[in-house]
């Protein structure tokens, strides 16, 4: 995350910060993704309907995640400009697990659950944010 995205979160995060707490990692995210097939059929469809002269393809929103010495924070990301949007959710860390770490070509994941909550929460971190992601990955425990 460059530093004017991080300037801005932090601005937006510091009213939200109990006494105390710090912030340990931001990072940009995605909660969902999107498929290479979805993608190929989207982009074809589009080309079709507009004989040729654009192809749209569909992107998963970027959210900032801001993760706590005691919570895990999320934004949804204002997708023209390196500023939060609002406040999705906020995760308390104690009692977090995660699952082991699903890598691919072009990101990677892992799902996020507690144990009074039958599901769980998917995050996916892009190329660039691997660092990010052994960070985050580091702090809360392998479930099993």
């Amino acid at each position: 995350m460059n530093g004017l995205r991080r300037r801005r979160l932090m601005a937006r995060l510091d009213p939200m910060l109990e006494p105390g707490e710090r912030v340990e990692v931001t990072t940009v995210v995605n909660l969902t993704t999107v498929s290479v097939g979805r993608t190929a059929a989207f982009a074809a469809a589009s080309a079709i309907f507009s004989g040729g002269a654009m192809a749209v393809i569909p992107v998963p929103t970027p959210m900032y995640l801001a993760m706590t010495d005691r919570r895990i924070l999320i934004f949804r990301a204002d997708p023209m400009f390196p500023k939060p949007r609002e406040h999705v959710m906020t995760v308390p860390r104690a009692g977090l697990v995660r699952s082991e770490i699903r890598e691919r070509v072009l990101n990677s994941s892992f799902v996020v659950s507690s144990p009074s909550d039958e599901e769980g929460l998917r995050i996916v971190f892009p190329l660039l944010g691997r660092a990010d992601r052994n960070t985050v990955a580091a702090a809360i425990p392998v479930a099993g």
